[in-house]
């Protein structure tokens, strides 16, 4: 492939979440490696950055700066959510000819696929050479194609390593807050709610229940497993996604809240534990309190998997590294090779097989009561954590025989 000299332009998009800025890292090092690449600039905020002309200079970032982003939470460029109309589209050409731009490099999730492909079929079009490559990020896990998605790792390990320590506090207190919901953040699927699970180190530890919205949550069997749960332990703790809906398809937090929608005609959630703490205490009579993390739980860096970290490192310098041998209209995934060792590689897909779809939780990931995930899900989830959690002690709990 004939080198293409030009400028690469890179732009951060979405959530943002604990690795995001290890895949601009590995954009910026990536593109000093090429001769052919004559300047690194940012978009801030996204695509609406680069049509604002709102650039930055990454290219006269000090080295030890851009390596340091690969442990920095958040998105450094700054994030967005901006749809682009048809006029947007069509300045766009413009602006990438004004700058000089031939690499076109797009972090974030399923619209940023579409954001990425439209602007690669119009530059084709427009006989503009632009090479334009996709770098996958979403808490989400939604993204189809790709093993997991960079971002998941390290919102699955703040989970559970928060949800265990939610569960000894309630096994404390349960004597008095019978019951906790922990609310996790999900839109349309259920993936971070199922790494709840991996919190779990010991039989009849926390989470108790587990609910998807990849299966309606029906009051009258919600209600019956956390009695059933109570009778067992005496204390329950429950993990429900904020997008979970009941067996009429309506979000369980609509009967307490209007649903707003973002530009893309996304849902913004939230109170879906507090229904379920109303129904737990108006009909069992027990007394319910719930946890609600919110967007914390997506940048929490101090608790980030190093495997999310290396590899939201790797697939921005892969995505890199493809632009210049030539690809566009591409999306970087990672592929699992092995668990034992964990290990993954990067590959490519068209980004046309991305943009816009969903992958939801699948059947065998999920409990045949959809109250919980199965071994299965763990067996995947597991690895991505990068090792353990910390080791916590139990008491043995031997009794003092009485004295009279």
């Amino acid at each position: 492939m004939t080198p293409l000299p030009g400028t690469l332009v890179v732009g951060q998009s979405g959530g943002p979440t604990a690795v995001i800025n290890a895949s601009l890292a590995g954009v910026i090092q990536e593109a000093h490696r090429h001769a052919a690449v004559t300047g690194i600039y940012g978009m801030r905020h996204g695509i609406e950055g680069l049509l604002a002309g709102d650039l930055i200079d990454l290219g006269a970032e000090p080295p030890d700066a851009v390596e340091l982003l690969k442990r920095t939470p958040s998105a450094a460029l700054g994030s967005g959510r901006y749809k682009l109309s048809d006029d947007d589209y069509a300045r766009l050409l413009g602006i990438l000819r004004r700058y000089d731009v031939r690499y076109f490099c797009y972090i974030g999730g399923n619209d940023s696929a579409d954001t990425s492909h439209r602007l690669a079929a119009l530059a084709a079009g427009e006989r503009y050479e632009l090479r334009v490559v996709g770098i996958p990020k979403t808490v989400d896990n939604d993204l189809v194609a790709t093993d997991h998605c960079p971002g998941y790792p390290s919102v699955a390990r703040w989970l559970a390593l928060s949800v265990r320590d939610a569960g000894l506090d309630t096994e404390a207190i349960g004597v008095v807050d019978t019951v906790k919901i922990v609310e996790t953040m999900g839109r349309d699927t259920g993936w971070i709610t199922a790494a709840t699970a991996l919190a779990r180190t010991h039989d009849g530890a926390a989470p108790h229940l587990i609910y998807l919205p990849e299966r309606p949550l029906r009051r009258a069997t919600f209600l019956a497993d956390v009695a059933r749960v109570h009778r067992a332990l005496g204390h329950v703790v429950i993990a429900v996604c904020e997008g979970q809906k009941d067996e009429h398809g309506r979000y369980l937090s609509a009967s307490t809240a209007a649903v707003d929608v973002d530009r893309f005609g996304h849902p913004q959630l939230g109170g879906a534990a507090a229904v379920l703490c109303a129904w737990v205490s108006g009909e069992l009579g027990l007394k319910a309190r719930f946890d609600k993390p919110g967007t914390i739980q997506r940048v929490g860096a101090a608790l980030a998997s190093p495997v999310d970290v290396e590899e939201a490192w790797r697939v921005g310098q892969a995505a890199v590294a493809h632009a210049a041998a030539g690809a566009s209209g591409q999306m970087v995934i990672l592929e699992r090779e092995g668990n034992a060792p964990y290990r993954s590689r990067t590959a490519l897909v068209p980004l046309e097989q991305v943009a816009n779809r969903i992958r939801p939780v699948p059947d065998e990931f999920i409990a045949a009561a959809g109250n919980d995930v199965t071994p299965a899900f763990v067996e995947y989830a597991a690895p991505l954590l990068g090792g353990p959690l910390p080791p916590y002690a139990r008491l043995r709990g031997q009794a003092v025989p009485p004295r009279h």
